[in-house]
């Protein structure tokens, strides 16, 4: 299972480069799994046991298994993001330097590690609005050729760039498109001629740089996996994975008996713009959760207390990858918390609660995987180191049900180019299955 659940996580972060990828992707796996596209604008009709999709901006996606009694019903959710630190392109995006070169106008998306995005093969890819007719239409589009580079300043221009150096996002971090002079709409006309369109066809572009380097496996044991955009499509993955797993012919006698006590929804949740704080109309801290949940409840005719036993019985799961101790720096990580790389699920605690794990949370992922014989591991960040934050406690917000924060333990995170443990997707997919079966 590890290999092939590798080499299918490799192919979706491929065709994934940015988050309306990973959604385009997504609705494509849930199509052939038989799920049935509802949307936002229309009245929803839901049967007990049948399976959906919404989307919304294109770039956030819900999934949903409806439940087939529903006497005694409640939800076991999990929720990952779709973005990635990037650069994303400004408009009139050329510049002319020297009347030698064109170079992109960009800014910075999420915190990036600027320094990796040097000297690697890059591309453009996102949503272009199309017109059609009288109609707006999106378009996706990925250049899928080396387009870009941006180069490194000679150490000879900087002898001290091995002793820290500040990038300026706005100097340092433009991306070289050509060695010679382009007029303002280059870009667009090439997205035009990538897509068969007129450039007169294009009224409004979402694109971003992406990392034009594949993944690979390393290490002597060949125990690593290195691939960009690993936080968090390979939690997106994983779980995506356990989920449509977890379909009622996989029961087992023991889930049958806990079953027959209550009745678990699936819902996969997966939103955009957690890389810059989730205050988004598709991000955690929008409605569409909450507005998803309402709407499959007055679909089913559960409302008033029957909803609010609904959420008292259900639960969250938050899924964003880890940090991992790193070997050069093993001082960086906590003195008793300290996950690896293979080394399982990765349960995440901080008293802020900025990570939403309590005692209780904890308790019901630990016999999980106690149950599945998955390893389970401990992340904290230093009391006196400010770490990052995800969606799970913004997304509780708007739906108060129990939420633990999860993870798998990754090197370089917000790197153009991350390393995780080759068995930790396995992991996670099957301690998915296992919560989503209830």
């Amino acid at each position: 299972m590890e290999t092939n659940i590798i080499s299918e996580l490799t192919t979706f972060i491929e065709h994934a480069p940015t988050a309306f990828h990973a959604v385009a992707e997504l609705k494509e796996i849930l199509k052939q799994e038989g799920f049935e596209e509802l949307k936002e604008s229309e009245k929803w009709k839901i049967k007990p046991g049948k399976r959906y999709y919404v989307t919304r901006n294109n770039s956030s996606i819900i999934a949903v298994k409806a439940g087939k009694e529903l006497d005694n019903y409640s939800f076991h959710v999990t929720a990952s993001h779709s973005d990635s630190p990037a650069f994303k392109l400004k408009e009139n995006a050329e510049i002319e330097v020297a009347k030698k070169y064109t170079v992109l106008n960009t800014e910075g998306y999420g915190g990036m590690i600027c320094q990796t995005w040097f000297d690697r093969p890059l591309s453009l890819a996102g949503r272009v609005m199309v017109k059609n007719g009288e109609r707006i239409e999106t378009r996706l589009v990925k250049v899928d050729r080396d387009l870009l580079m941006i180069p490194s300043l000679a150490i000879h221009m900087d002898r001290k760039v091995n002793e820290g150096r500040a990038v300026n996002k706005q100097i340092d971090m433009l991306p070289v498109l050509s060695g010679s002079v382009k007029e303002q709409g280059e870009v667009r006309s090439l997205v035009a001629e990538e897509l068969g369109l007129k450039d007169t066809d294009i009224y409004g572009m979402d694109l971003f740089l992406y990392n034009r380097m594949g993944a690979v496996r390393w290490g002597s044991n060949r125990e690593f996996i290195g691939c960009p955009r690993l936080d968090d499509l390979q939690c997106a993955y994983g779980t995506l994975a356990g989920f449509l797993a977890a379909d009622d012919g996989k029961k087992s006698e023991k889930e049958a008996k806990k079953e027959a006590q209550r009745e678990y929804g699936a819902v996969y949740a997966l939103f955009d713009n957690e890389e810059i704080g989730s205050g988004t109309k598709q991000g955690a801290d929008s409605t569409f959760l909450s507005d998803v949940i309402q709407c499959i409840c007055d679909a089913l005719e559960l409302s008033g207390s029957a909803r609010r036993d609904l959420l008292a019985g259900s639960f969250l799961l938050s899924a964003d990858n880890a940090h991992g101790v790193h070997p050069n720096h093993p001082e960086k990580s906590d003195p008793t918390n300290r996950p690896y790389l293979n080394g399982g699920i990765v349960l995440k605690f901080q008293g802020s609660q900025k990570y939403t794990t309590d005692a209780y949370s904890a308790a019901v992922v630990r016999n999980i995987c106690k149950e599945q014989g998955i390893p389970c591991q401990n992340f904290a960040n230093r009391a006196d180191v400010a770490g990052g934050s995800t969606l799970g406690n913004i997304s509780s917000a708007h739906v108060s049900i129990p939420a633990a924060d999860i993870g798998l333990a990754q090197l370089a995170m917000h790197a153009a180019f991350e390393t995780a443990g080759a068995e930790d997707t396995a992991y996670l997919a099957a301690f998915s299955e296992a919560y989503f079966r209830g």
